[in-house]
């Protein structure tokens, strides 16, 4: 058996050309397009790189992007100060603060300043119990990318068992409320499961998010399963990279590593995943495409609740100065 892959470049494309066309319509009825602001804080080189690849795909399906850089040193204070400010800005539909944050910032006093319609990454507590109840809401980007990975391919979800290995609230709880919205069976495994491989073995639905490089093998994958890979790791060991790769493939893995001192593979071992599985998504080209894709299809989402005054819920706050640094 040879797995098919499921290649998120070709369903983010689709979900790119879409959101266009939404964005589009939108400038039409309202005669101005999304805004999205994406604030980052500090210098970490990652979040730049993301921050960057957010900002060109604003640009490329008309949405407009305002790119906030923040000092290290900002307080928490001032950092809520410049959110309150975004919420009222009637230009701003979508709120992003890229993570991870300096350590002495309050990630969930931050996530909870930011305008329930406005959450882009779905992460106000907010939406996650609006999630949790199979209502409307604005759903976290990763785990939605995989919803739309596996209804683009014809995957059949409903009535399905499905095991998510690794329990984390931005991929492993949240999939887990939207597999459930689905009808599927749900199973979360995580760091403290016993018996994972006869776990993992019952799943038509494998989804890996745990943050180990090739950690789930084939005595975990049940013949002609679907496995969704999550994970970014970097493998720098030629050695390692052996264990998960072959042929050309391989070739190329020990090229990158010499030429830029590691390479990207998943949670999943690959090599053995193509031999066993029915589907397979891989590192790089696979989810991580989608999670980019999904923030601009939130953004639009967003628009059309500010637009059409929806009765979603505002954020309520104490009054705050509204000082914010800013760069485009």
């Amino acid at each position: 058996m040879t797995a098919k892959i499921l290649s998120g470049r070709e369903i983010s494309a689709s979900i790119l050309a879409e959101v266009k066309a939404d964005v589009r319509r939108i400038i039409a009825e309202s005669g101005a397009a999304p805004g999205l602001a994406v604030l980052r804080v500090g210098d970490d080189p990652a979040s730049a790189v993301y921050v960057a690849k957010k900002v060109q795909a604003c640009n490329e399906v008309g949405i407009r992007s305002q790119h906030i850089h923040l000092p290290e040193t900002i307080t928490e204070d001032e950092l809520i100060n410049g959110l309150m400010s975004l919420n009222e800005d009637p230009k701003i539909d979508g709120i992003l603060v890229q993570l991870p944050l300096p350590a002495h910032l309050d990630v969930q006093a931050i996530t909870e300043s930011i305008c329930v319609k406005k959450d882009v990454d779905g992460f106000h507590p907010t939406n996650v119990g609006r999630l949790s109840q199979g209502r409307e809401c604005l759903k976290p980007c990763t785990p939605a990318g995989i919803i739309e990975i596996l209804k683009r391919s014809a995957v059949e979800i409903e009535g399905r068992n499905t095991v998510i290995v690794g329990r984390s609230n931005i991929v492993g709880k949240p999939l887990a409320a939207m597999m459930i919205n689905e009808n599927s069976t749900v199973t979360v495994c995580h760091s403290r499961t016993r018996n994972l491989a006869e776990i993992t073995r019952s799943a038509d639905i494998l989804v890996a998010a745990i943050g180990r490089a090739g950690y789930l093998r084939a005595e975990h994958i049940r013949p002609g399963a679907a496995v969704i890979d999550v994970g970014i790791n970097r493998v720098s060991d030629p050695d390692f990279a052996a264990e998960l790769f072959g042929g050309e493939e391989l070739d190329k893995r020990l090229s990158t590593i010499k030429q830029r001192g590691a390479t990207i593979v998943g949670d999943v071992n690959p090599k053995e995943a193509l031999e066993r599985a029915g589907f397979y998504t891989p590192v790089p080209g696979g989810v991580g495409l989608l999670t980019v894709a999904m923030l601009l299809k939130n953004t639009v989402t967003a628009a059309r609740m500010q637009r059409q005054k929806t009765d979603a819920v505002r954020l309520s706050s104490p009054s705050r100065s509204k000082n914010v640094s800013q760069k485009s």
